[in-house]
This record gives structure tokens, C-alpha cells and sequence, in this order.
């Protein structure tokens, strides 16, 4: 049991620690309710307008392509670790690169595609 005595200590510290800085900060903040501060805040638009108001279309593109390119990073980067030991046989080493290379053209062609179709302009 005296193994896990620094592990319950670190744990009581730091749960201690977090629970006084957020009592500290309630008890001395400052507060001052406004108008302002009590209106909800979404997507960094103020709510003036109905809840079924239309967004242009560009936002859905926008952040599909941010998803694309997200889940394109996940790829390359295990892709660049493990070419970057050089420890992989030629042939298999030059397919894996190969593969890579298509999957980065289509992505490519899918963002040029995007760009002429005018997603990033903002009107």
C-alpha cells in the first residue's frame, strides 16, 4: 500500500488545488450582469434573427474540407514515421510511397475542384 501513497497524494493535491481556484475565483471575481452577458452566444453570431435562418452553403463545404484534409493528416503522419526509420523493404517501400502519392492527387484534384467552385470567397 505505501506504493500507491505518492500516487494518492498527487491525486488528493491536485483535486484540492482544482476545487480551491475555482471557489477563489467565484468568491473574488468580479460580477457584473448585463444584458449582454446574459444573451446566449452561438457560432460567434448574435441571436437577432430566427433559429431557422439559412446558412450559405460554403459553411458545410468549408468544414467538410477541413475534415478531408484532418483525416488526411492522419495518415501521413504514420506514413512519414515509418519512412522516416528506413527500415522498409524497396519494393514494399516504393508501393506504400506510390499509394501515398495517389491518395494525395485525389485529394489535391478534390481541393482544386473546391477552390474553383469558389468555397473559400466570402461574400
Amino acid at each position: 500500500m505505501s506504493d500507491y501513497l505518492p500516487i494518492f497524494l498527487f491525486t488528493a493535491v491536485a483535486t484540492g488545488m482544482a476545487v480551491s481556484i475555482i471557489v477563489i475565483a467565484h468568491l473574488i471575481g468580479p460580477v457584473k450582469r448585463t444584458a449582454v452577458k446574459e444573451m446566449p452566444y452561438e457560432s460567434g453570431m448574435d441571436p437577432v434573427h430566427s433559429a431557422r435562418k439559412r446558412f450559405p452553403i460554403n459553411f458545410y463545404l468549408l468544414a467538410i474540407e477541413f475534415l478531408v484534409f484532418d483525416v488526411e493528416l492522419l495518415f501521413l503522419y504514420p506514413w512519414a514515421v515509418s519512412l522516416g526509420g528506413g527500415n522498409h523493404a524497396f519494393g514494399e517501400g516504393h508501393a506504400v510511397f506510390w499509394a501515398v502519392m495517389v491518395f494525395l492527387g485525389i485529394l489535391t484534384v478534390g481541393f482544386v475542384y473546391t477552390w474553383r467552385k469558389g468555397v473559400f470567397k466570402w461574400n
